[in-house]
């Protein structure tokens, strides 16, 4: 007997093992039809996986979210390297998984793929689509399964499955003429993947990774389940090619990135304007928080970093020096083992606690040049890093309070939509499973005292700490990893950090590593996209503009901009003897909210003439009301 528990509770029992598609058969002749796939107690499956023992079973299918959504990825990629097998036979297969918002595949071919190419694979994935093959899945021996693709000319491959220890089971999935390796699961067929799909791009990819390896070739591609989801995506795309932060900074005059100084940010003075306001808002939420602001060094002895096991995980990501007296210093990659020595510096009492030590700490990582991308990934940064040193007992009450302060900071910035994710321990970790269990279990019951709602994210935690992962959500649907909240009980033993409890005794405190705009370079690009560079008056770089009609009415342009900037407004004169029609289309482009435009009839009623960005109408009002309307509306959140 099997009994079977599905998603709403009901229980069906058979008189012996039975597969997912005969249960779907069982529930309903729809189900059927529609079934892509089964999880078995949690884990995907094929829908031909025979279900021998009690378990809880849900059949997935085209609107059961992501794991549907990525079991179609994962098919897409594979029917790809089946298409590109059939059209170009002498190129090698590597390795072709889903990925967030479609799938790759990467190649070994001696021709290099073209953009035509891309067009040619996709008509013949569609061929195959049409097809309808059966994909079903076959266990090898490790050997044979070996010499198999080294007969097929399929080295990688072979490599692979080499790596595979030996005597362990293999899985190869078939479609028609062509075979790869793979854990799956998979669709029941090529036609259940249908023809929301598109290849997208071309790049390259070193073999595992590495650049010692052989340079491949990826394309990359798009799946969904219906054309409208498909056209939803590439218009999605399409808007965000318009907010490149890369293309609005060079129009907007903000920064520039050059070879010299690669993963790096030359901040012009719009730019830095930008930055300072940032700054200034993040600076004011710390001190009505209750934040110490600190300043820790650039260059750091490296056995610190030793002694904190960041050199053990992140050696390869630091930038290291040595001086000509033989001592061996590293450019910080990040600020948590400096504020550690502060706070041993002198004795800490309970009553220190919680102590909330912040900095605007700059901080360099390496970064391959492939994965650098404006401003958004770089190899020198400004995190706006924190860390609060607290008892056990006070866990849940400051992640109650950071996960408000950082609700409200990304509310005022404009993103009022932020979902949260658990990362609990990755493979690669310090500490002990027992400091591990402490740290998960303190940090999901502070989650919910702060009324989170989170999705499991396993294996992502830091090497010395479970973290939460606030992802905020921009104008145009694109989620941005920013905001984290990590506990820490392993780096408070390994540098020797201590307080005075009420009973005396010698105790080590907590650490809540935590951010909450991640980088300042990467928040301001995020800004910049989602805005697409029409800031809200109190953030932008140049928030007015006054612009004359006639050169008589320069000198009392003059005077609008001296009242605005005596009021503390941002303002700019443009007295170029220009069409007034260029001129608005010009400080348009440069994205600038307010134009005030003067004449000799606002001369000489000592009026202005306001038009906003993006609008046709223009207002006329008296100059000393126009500054009182600007001041209030570029009043930075409070």
């Amino acid at each position: 007997m099997v009994a079977i528990t599905l998603p709403d509770g009901s229980v069906r029992r058979f008189d012996s093992p039975i597969s997912g598609l005969d249960l779907a058969r069982d529930i309903g002749t729809g189900l059927a039809k529609a079934a892509l796939g089964i999880t078995i107690d949690g884990t995907p499956r094929d829908l031909s996986t025979v279900i021998e023992s009690d378990a809880r079973v849900s059949i997935l299918t085209a609107k059961s979210g992501a794991e549907a959504l990525d079991l179609l990825r994962h098919d897409a990629a594979h029917i790809m390297a089946e298409a590109v097998k059939e059209l170009y036979p002498e190129t090698q297969v590597t390795i072709g998984p889903s990925i967030e918002n479609g799938f790759y595949y990467d190649f070994a071919r001696p021709t290099p793929f073209t953009p035509d190419d891309l067009a040619t694979i996709e008509a013949r994935m569609a061929e195959i689509v049409d097809r309808n093959e059966a994909i079903t899945r076959e266990e090898w021996d490790r050997d044979e399964a070996v010499a198999f693709f080294l007969g097929l000319g399929e080295k990688y491959k072979a490599e692979l499955i080499a790596a595979i220890p030996a005597g362990q089971t293999i899985s190869l999935y078939r479609q028609g003429n062509f075979i790869d390796l793979c854990r799956g699961p998979h669709l029941p067929s090529t036609g259940k993947l249908g023809k929301a799909f598109k290849l997208m791009k071309l790049a390259g990819a070193y073999w595992r990774g590495d650049s010692r390896n052989e340079m491949l070739q990826r394309i990359y591609g798009t799946a969904w389940f219906d054309k409208k989801e498909l056209d939803s995506y590439l218009h999605m795309l399409e808007e965000a090619e318009k907010r490149d932060h890369r293309r609005l900074g060079r129009e907007m005059d903000l920064f520039h990135q050059q070879e010299e100084a690669a993963g790096s940010v030359f901040w012009h003075k719009k730019g830095w304007v930008l930055w300072r306001a940032v700054e200034s808002y993040m600076r004011r939420q710390l001190e009505a928080n209750d934040y110490q602001e600190v300043k820790t060094p650039q260059l750091v002895d490296y056995s610190l970093w030793e002694a904190s096991g960041h050199a053990d995980k992140f050696s390869e990501n630091m930038f290291t020096i040595t001086t000509q007296d033989d001592r061996h210093l590293a450019v910080k990659p990040m600020n948590c083992p400096c504020h550690v020595q502060i706070f041993r510096q002198g004795i800490k009492s309970y009553r220190d606690l919680p102590l909330r030590m912040a900095e605007f700490g700059s901080c360099h990582r390496y970064e391959p040049s492939g994965a650098l991308h404006g401003i958004m990934r770089v190899r020198a940064f400004t995190q706006d890093d924190a860390h609060i040193f607290c008892t056990e007992d006070q866990i849940t009450s400051e992640t109650v309070a950071f996960c408000h302060l950082l609700k409200e900071v990304y509310q005022d910035f404009g993103f009022p939509d932020v979902r949260v994710k658990f990362s609990d321990r990755p493979a690669k970790r310090a500490g002990s499973d027992e400091t591990w269990d402490k740290a998960e279990s303190a940090l999901v019951e502070a989650a919910k005292a702060a009324g989170l709602e989170t999705e499991l994210n396993p294996g992502e935690g830091a090497f010395y700490g479970p973290k939460l992962e606030f992802v905020l959500r921009d104008a145009i649907g694109r989620d941005w990893q920013c905001g984290t909240l990590q506990v820490d009980f392993v780096l408070p033993e390994r540098l020797d950090a201590a307080y005075v409890a009420e009973d005396g005794s010698k105790k080590r405190p907590v650490m809540l590593h935590r951010a909450i705009l991640g980088s300042f370079e990467r928040f301001i690009g995020i800004l910049i996209e989602n805005f697409s560079g029409r800031f809200p008056l109190w953030l932008a770089p140049v928030q007015v503009v006054v612009t004359t009609i006639v050169s008589d009415a320069d000198d009392y342009a003059r005077e609008v901009q001296a009242a605005l900037r005596a009021a503390g407004l941002r303002a700019e004169l443009d007295l170029r003897n220009e069409k007034i029609n260029y001129k608005v289309r010009e400080h348009s482009v440069a994205k600038v909210p307010v134009l005030l435009v003067v004449g000799k009839r606002e001369a000489e009623n000592r009026a202005v003439a306001i038009r906003r960005l993006g609008g046709s109408d223009q207002e006329i009002v008296a100059l000393d009301q126009a500054v009182a309307t600007l001041v209030a509306e570029s009043a930075p959140p409070a």
